[in-house]
């Protein structure tokens, strides 16, 4: 596998353990009480292991594994009611960038390894993932599957999964939620360069019930472009030339564009209830993670 495509080893993804992603508003049928709860007098057969979290019952603690491990691991029922977890990630050509240079920086590789830390810590929290991969030429699933034995099968997935072709995301996001038969949390992952816009979509989403995080990625170079000069600029989705001239005066204009546009996004988003979280690939994955989401109340 070429080490650009690689997502990242199991190692890393401990630095998720003690994590959960957080759920805003209650849904009948998937959240009861302050997180989940599970149905009594119903099935007692085993299902899985997740972490220990506050909150939960004592009496559901493997005691067993806790003096093996020095962890506490709450036992999974069959018929525990989870939550419902839906990743979006956008797998148009537009994702597929910068073309060379720092390989950490890529728009994909950076957006799968977002995907399968969430999905992960979903996983291990016993929720139900399902993992929807957006292309030009279709949308390709993963799940839906509960419990973190599905991690190396999601990971395998992810690292086969590649850019194709031009995405309407208005029309990706409705199909889904048409698709989608229990509503949940909903984590979008995409650069947003698509020329009709999102809103459309995620009001649909949203009138399916889903709670919606959205996460934009962008490169450096989109953020703050260093080139200069007469240029031929080629659409990666369209393959569509446009000849530019760019001086520093066009790429002070471009900038506050490029800053409108997403406070543009963020009023919208606020207005509607949906978590923003703007990002460019030279943050690392981690601190997206661990810091800015945990800011944002998407993970606690």
């Amino acid at each position: 596998m070429a080490e650009r495509d690689r997502i990242f080893d199991e190692k890393t993804l401990r630095k998720l353990d003690r994590l959960t992603l957080m759920a805003n508003k209650v849904r009948a049928g998937a959240i009861k009480g302050e997180r989940r709860s599970s149905k009594r007098g119903t099935s007692i057969e085993f299902a899985d292991y997740r972490n220990y979290v506050r909150g939960d019952d004592l009496r559901r603690v493997d005691w067993n594994i806790y003096a093996r491990l020095q962890r506490p691991f709450v036992k999974l029922l069959e018929d525990e009611e989870d939550m419902a977890v839906h990743i979006l990630l956008d797998a148009s050509a537009s994702m597929d960038w910068p073309r060379a240079g720092e390989r950490d920086w890529h728009k994909f590789l950076y957006a799968r390894r977002i995907a399968a830390g969430l999905a992960y810590i979903a996983l291990n929290s016993g929720d139900q993932v399902t993992v929807a991969g957006v292309r030009g030429d279709g949308v390709q699933y993963w799940g839906p599957l509960r419990g973190r034995g599905h991690t190396l099968n999601l990971l395998i997935w992810l690292e086969k999964l590649h850019t194709h072709g031009q995405v309407n995301l208005n029309q990706a996001f409705a199909d889904y939620a048409r698709r989608t038969a229990r509503a949940g949390i909903c984590i979008a992952i995409s650069d947003m360069l698509t020329p009709d816009g999102f809103e459309e979509g995620v009001r649909t989403l949203q009138g399916r019930g889903h709670e919606i995080t959205a996460i934009q990625v962008l490169s450096p170079d989109e953020v703050n472009p260093q080139v200069t000069g007469d240029l031929k600029l080629i659409d990666v989705e369209t393959g569509i030339p446009q000849d530019v001239t760019v001086d520093d005066a066009m790429k002070q204009l471009y900038v506050e564009r490029l800053q409108a546009w997403q406070m543009a996004i963020n009023a919208y988003c606020t207005r509607r209830g949906i978590h923003y979280i703007a990002t460019d690939t030279s943050t690392t994955w981690e601190q997206l993670i661990l810091s800015e989401l945990r800011q944002a109340r998407v993970v606690q």
